[in-house]
């Protein structure tokens, strides 16, 4: 198949350090040109691909100050997409919203969405308008509107990329990796590690949106000692950190439609103890890999059961149900099924205008 995958350009693809999207397009993107199939990525000009690279700018967007309008670019490069739109046989967006315009006026090619985010008060009503559309869920928790939903298709990452850790470092330690926002949840991985009397090393992005709740609301509690931040860290450093914890702590208070960290812990034998949001029952699995929660008080009182699960089956767990394989194979099947029905609703068309 000719395939394009089109990413956001906020981020290299991979990333270096935080990009959930970025990761997941770069794993899908390179196993696909293995598999022998024709890939052009459409991202920023800094991404590492096995694929040919198409570029509206040379680097990601958030490392460059001199950038005022992401929007513009991202207009550049669905441009670009759809224009060419005639020489793949299927485009898939990585990108939300902007897409759907573009995807909805091109006839021949067909579109399929990944949806990454969550549906706003805003963005529902696009999404709702353009219903007929491909799209794939990353859990099925995300399927809150009446969407034309082709598949879901997990999250997977290369285990091989997360060395497993047999044994958590001593003195052991809790660990957070995220965004510091407050949906994210850092600051009840706080209250959670002060109330067990475990150290907590947290480490993550500050977004300028959230730079004020990190200085009024996080930084007072950094001490180094009981609570250390490790700020943004590089994937090497993540690994680290993930496989050394004795628990990774996931304190979310959103509809998190899959969230990543999850796995990336699990793979390096690390245990996730998570507030039942979103996709968290579907990541985790209850009792075996972590514990999924009702209440912040229950993830505290879940700590010492957490030390008592398996490492081994925790990667065995993400090696069987999140693999790039198995993503992968779903989005290829995905693929397949979009473009037989577009060929099958064209030919319909065609034969009731030679009717007419």
């Amino acid at each position: 198949m000719k395939i394009a995958q089109v990413a956001p350009l906020w981020e290299r693809v991979p990333p270096p350090s935080y990009g959930g999207i970025e990761l997941v397009a770069s794993r899908l993107t390179d196993e696909l040109v293995r598999r022998g199939h024709k890939v052009t990525l459409f991202a920023s000009g800094d991404s590492q691909t096995l694929a040919r690279l198409e570029a509206v700018y040379p680097r990601a967007l958030r490392l460059d100050q001199n950038v005022q309008e992401y929007a513009a670019y991202e207009m550049l490069e669905l441009s670009q997409v759809y224009e060419r739109a005639d020489q793949f046989d299927i485009i898939h967006s990585h990108i939300g919203i902007s897409a759907l315009p573009l995807a909805s006026l091109t006839t021949k090619t067909a579109t399929v969405h990944t949806l990454h985010g969550n549906f706003t008060k805003d963005n529902r009503n696009v999404f709702s308008y353009h219903q007929k559309q491909s799209y794939v869920s990353i859990s099925n928790a995300q399927r809150e509107l009446n969407l034309n939903y082709v598949a879901t298709v997990y999250n997977g990452i290369e285990t091989k990329d997360y060395p497993f850790v047999i044994q958590p470092q001593s003195p052991p330690y809790l660990a957070f990796l995220g965004r510091f926002s407050p949906e994210k949840g850092p600051l009840r991985a706080i209250a959670i590690a002060k109330q067990s009397g475990w150290r907590l090393k947290m480490a993550g992005k500050v977004d300028l949106v959230d730079s004020k709740f990190f200085e009024q609301e996080i930084a007072p509690h950094i001490d180094g000692q009981q609570i250390e931040y490790l700020g943004e860290i590089t994937h090497a450093e993540k690994t680290e950190l993930l496989g050394n914890a004795a628990i990774t702590l996931f304190p979310i208070s959103w509809q998190e439609p899959f969230g990543l960290v999850m796995i990336e812990s699990m793979a390096t034998g690390t245990p996730v103890i998570a507030m039942n949001q979103g996709s968290v029952p579907e990541v985790i699995a209850h009792g075996i890999s972590g514990f999924v929660c009702q209440s912040y008080e229950e993830m505290a009182a879940m700590i010492p059961l957490a030390l008592s699960l398996n490492r081994q089956t925790c990667r065995k767990y993400v090696e069987n149900k999140f693999s790039v394989s198995q993503m992968v194979d779903g989005y290829e099947s995905v693929y397949r099924q979009i473009i037989k029905d577009r060929i099958e609703s064209n030919g319909r068309i065609y034969a009731a205008k030679i009717q007419f």
